[in-house]
């Protein structure tokens, strides 16, 4: 848990691009707009807190490649 958010009660989602593997993470938004983000192999587990700026910049990021350990 983190920061006394209740990870069950979010409404978490799967990327449609996720493997059929489980190794992937889940995403959800907060009632104050925030992302949380989770593996999703591990539900109980760290859950990663963005701010809706932070997340913009991470998904343009991912889309511009400048994430790719290639």
């Amino acid at each position: 848990m983190t920061e006394g958010i209740e990870p069950m009660g979010l409404a978490w989602r799967k990327s449609s691009y996720s493997d059929s593997g489980g190794e992937c993470v889940e995403t959800a938004r907060l009632p104050d707009r925030r992302i949380a983000l989770r593996h999703s192999k591990h539900p109980d587990g760290a859950v990663l807190l963005y701010t809706p700026a932070e997340w913009r910049a991470f998904i343009a990021g991912v889309k511009a490649g400048e994430l790719d350990l290639s």
